[in-house]
């Protein structure tokens, strides 16, 4: 069984806040409870203009254009913050670790993410995720990215199994359920806000809950 990383086993739009807190925490002072709201939203809409890239200095910077800090960070550090202190701001609940541990005890586990090396090692490392998988697979590590099917035939070979015996559980319609298909592999769509699908991509399933992933085998 696969999984995606971001949003899948961990809340990333949780971390992005956290990640936002510290950065007003490093750079601004009193700030209104109201402004600070204004703020998180624009934080936040620039995270998602910006998602997927590995460098993260737009993010910050045009931030910083839109809210004037009164410490500031040079752009030249940007990416060095983000790098630093946005693994931290991961965590992930003993639920999911305890979902992943069962089934590890009947099949083979691995996980395929998007992004840099040197994040998506520290935010599993940092959350303890790297003991309980089999295998981890990152985009820039091996050249491909989701929906690319071949990130996730690197991932059956690695873990030496056919795709008709795997399962890939990820929360983007595109990128995780429309690449698994493309590597034959059955998708299952992690949908825990109950987002409504406007894609022609059909998972194999859909779920609410991680723990509803044992409905899939016995």
């Amino acid at each position: 069984m696969l999984f995606d990383l971001d949003n899948t086993l961990l809340n990333r739009d949780e971390a992005v806040d956290k990640l936002f807190l510290r950065l007003v925490k490093m750079c601004y002072v009193d700030v209104e409870h109201a402004i600070k709201n204004e703020m998180r939203q624009k934080f936040r809409e620039y995270d998602e203009k910006y998602f997927g890239e590995s460098d993260k200095t737009d993010v910050v910077a045009s931030f910083f254009d839109d809210f004037p800090p009164q410490h500031g960070m040079p752009k030249h550090a940007i990416q060095d913050f983000w790098n630093h202190h946005f693994p931290q701001c991961f965590s992930v609940s003993e639920d999911t670790l305890t979902i992943i541990h069962r089934i590890k005890q009947q099949m083979k586990v691995g996980i395929i993410t998007n992004g840099s090396v040197e994040r998506q090692k520290a935010k599993i490392s940092y959350t303890n995720l790297d003991r309980y998988f089999d295998t981890v697979i990152i985009s820039e590590e091996v050249g491909w990215s989701k929906p690319d099917g071949r990130i996730f035939e690197i991932a059956l070979k690695r873990l030496n199994v056919k795709p008709e015996n795997t399962l890939f559980i990820g929360d983007d319609l595109v990128k995780d359920i429309g690449g698994c298909q493309q590597a034959h592999i059955k998708g299952i769509w992690f949908n825990p806000s109950m987002r409504k699908n406007d894609t022609d991509i059909q998972p194999y399933a859909e779920i609410h809950s991680l723990e509803h992933v044992f409905n899939f085998f016995t």
